[in-house]
């Protein structure tokens, strides 16, 4: 294994606040950290580049109704006579950090890259609110946006679900609780380096553990503060790597090679095959675990986008267009 020279720049940027690991921290604490977002803003000043997002036409910040109060959300939209297709999408931070702005690039990317309205979506955070609270939110929310998409210039026939590390959590198992009720799926669900299990001795988590940014005495703590009964890890909106994976939509996975999570990301590709799903997996050597969003600083980043958003506007052109 050899890392990239582009994601070892940002992982040195990173270093170089010297801020203490999120789990030696309390969770308020590690909430008002340096993320790896901000790594990455650094390496492009200090090359001399622009530092500014990336541009898409339309953004927004808006409010969801939930099963706890309104959640915070965020539309983005590229140019386009609508209706356009609609991703839902859900940050990662172990479900206990982190927030829209964090995750921003990544959102606006998977906007242009799948030519679609995104609508980023919080939810309540561990320890204050534990599982399965971040798993209803994210129900709510896909819900609540299927049904008012027409709303916002998207098209409710062709909605699909993504997100990262614990996101990606989130995505599959809403996509589970659909399933469970009968009601239509997304059309497709993109996971990036998702949290799929609560198992802690994977071929990654053994080879990764001490990785950065993400290793294995965060993965911990951060299941720790989620759900703290460890029987409760075993139910299927917790770890979906061992739920009936049958009548999930066609997915597209996305592992990074230093992660303690590839391991499980790769498997539950596996499971998926194995219960009739179309999915799609590729592995990004030599780039770690949060390296997807920084596509202005690492090139494998930039592709990683493209590939997700190539499989999304694959879905999106096999669903009829409503209106």
């Amino acid at each position: 294994m050899s890392i990239d020279p582009q994601m070892q720049a940002v992982l040195a940027a990173f270093a170089e606040f010297n801020a203490p690991p999120p789990n030696t921290v309390p969770p308020e604490v590690a909430r008002r950290g340096p993320t790896p977002a901000d790594a990455v803003k650094k390496l492009l000043l200090a090359q001399g580049k622009s530092s500014a997002p990336q541009t898409v036409p339309i953004v927004h910040d808006m409010s969801i109704p939930g099963p706890a109060g309104d959640i915070d959300a965020r539309l983005y939209a590229p140019a386009g006579d609508g209706p356009l297709p609609v991703l839902v999408y859900f940050h990662g931070g172990g479900w206990v950090i982190a927030d829209l702005d964090t995750y921003d690039s990544s959102a606006r990317a998977l906007a242009m890259a799948a030519e679609c309205i995104v609508v980023s979506c919080h939810y309540r955070q561990a320890p204050e609110h534990p599982y399965p609270a971040a798993h209803e939110d994210a129900v709510a929310a896909t819900r609540w946006v299927i049904a008012h998409a027409a709303d916002f210039g998207g098209d409710p026939s062709r909605v699909a679900i993504a997100g990262e590390s614990a996101g990606g959590n989130l995505a599959t198992t809403t996509c589970l609780e659909f399933a469970k009720h009968g009601w239509p799926t997304p059309i497709h669900e993109l996971l990036v380096y998702p949290v799929v299990d609560a198992a802690f001795g994977t071929p990654s988590y053994r080879e990764h553990v001490d990785a950065k940014p993400l290793n294995r005495a965060m993965m911990v703590w951060f299941w720790d503060n989620y759900a703290p009964d460890p029987a409760m890890r075993l139910e299927a909106h917790a770890s979906p790597l061992h739920a009936d994976l049958s009548g999930l939509p066609p997915t597209t996975i996305v592992t990074a090679e230093i992660d303690p999570l590839c391991s499980e990301g790769e498997a539950y590709g596996d499971r998926l095959r194995a219960a009739g799903v179309d999915v799609n997996v590729r592995r990004f050597n030599g780039v770690a675990h949060e390296f997807f969003g920084m596509g202005a600083a690492v090139k494998k980043a930039a592709e990683a986008q493209k590939f997700g958003g190539q499989a999304l506007r694959a879905s999106f052109a096999k669903a009829p267009a409503k209106g």
